[in-house]
């Protein structure tokens, strides 16, 4: 069977874009670095949030720890290709991490099979295009992975679909703010909505929430930004990051009519507090759930 071999080593992180360098130099085909401690206590952001101001943001240019896995060609001799980019260097060779065989494989259907349908209170499933119907009678969106964001595998999107599977949403209108590929909106739709806006700073998201609303048969209407605001809605979810949730706070909460709601998710466990600080000049919301350190936050506008 075809496939590559893959050299990987660890080296620091001013290190790292000169030995990926170099590796290419040496006859690699590729070269992808990562953080050592992913997943760990140690694991370190190299971006902020948008709209975090700059002197909060992090200010790496890499990983303490980078691991850098090359990508070589089964003729190559690993360790040749790694000494050739050390001579490169003009330095010793590193200690080798790993050496593993990649084959070569039906990789779009590896892709898909890490897409499973979805299931969501007891209405709601989300289902990829290349999964068969269920006949249960739950409500399913069918939706495939994408550009914009929103899949029902996040567990800030599954917070705001739990919470919108519990609402009785027949003859309100809904905005989603920050729709991404339309999830949140499709689903309002088919849970009873008769009025639903997806509104997005990214013409892609508009255009995806656009055509995965048309797939599921429901009509959803799409703003940019940039367009004048639509008129309030019974419901308001806007799952985005703590960071321009709290920015937008003003916006998102004139958008919610007198005794309608909001909720909001893109919200760690540890930001609850300041995210509802954010809003208590305008409405009080607390944390209705939280998964896998994310959180829920609702509240109600004074009627």
């Amino acid at each position: 069977m075809a496939g590559w071999n893959e050299l990987v080593l660890e080296v620091g992180r001013d290190e790292a874009e000169p030995w990926s360098d170099a590796l290419l130099e040496a006859g690699a085909l590729s070269v992808q670095a990562e953080d050592a401690d992913a997943a760990s206590p140690d694991e370190q952001p190299l971006y902020g949030e948008p709209g975090m101001p700059a002197a909060a943001a992090p200010r790496l240019t890499g990983w303490q720890r980078t691991l850098l896995a090359a990508l070589l060609d089964t003729t190559q001799d690993p360790l040749k290709v790694l000494a050739d980019a050390a001579l490169g260097m003009g330095c010793e060779v590193p200690r080798v991490h790993a050496i593993r065989r990649i084959d070569d494989q039906d990789w779009v259907k590896l892709t898909q099979s890490q897409f499973e349908p979805i299931e969501i209170g007891a209405r709601l499933r989300i289902t990829p295009s290349w999964h068969a119907s269920a006949t249960d009678g739950r409500m399913e969106i069918v939706l495939d992975p994408g550009l914009a964001f929103g899949t029902g595998s996040h567990p800030t999107t599954r917070l705001c679909l739990q919470w919108l599977e519990r609402q009785h949403l027949a003859d309100c209108r809904v905005i989603d703010y920050g729709c991404g590929s339309g999830i949140l909106a499709i689903a309002a739709a088919r849970l009873g909505a008769v009025d639903v806006v997806g509104v997005d700073i990214d013409p892609q998201a508009l255009l995806s929430t656009q055509s995965n609303a048309q797939r599921n048969r429901v009509s959803v209407e799409v703003l940019g930004t940039d367009a004048a605001a639509p008129s309030p809605a019974d419901v308001v979810v806007a799952n985005i990051l703590s960071s321009p949730l709290k920015l937008l706070a003003p916006v998102l909460t004139r958008l919610v009519k007198p005794g309608g709601q909001l909720v909001l998710s893109g919200v760690l466990e540890r930001q609850i507090d300041e995210v509802c600080s954010a809003y208590e000049p305008f409405m009080r919301l607390q944390a209705v759930d939280v998964q896998e350190g994310w959180a829920c936050l609702a509240g109600k506008q004074a009627p």
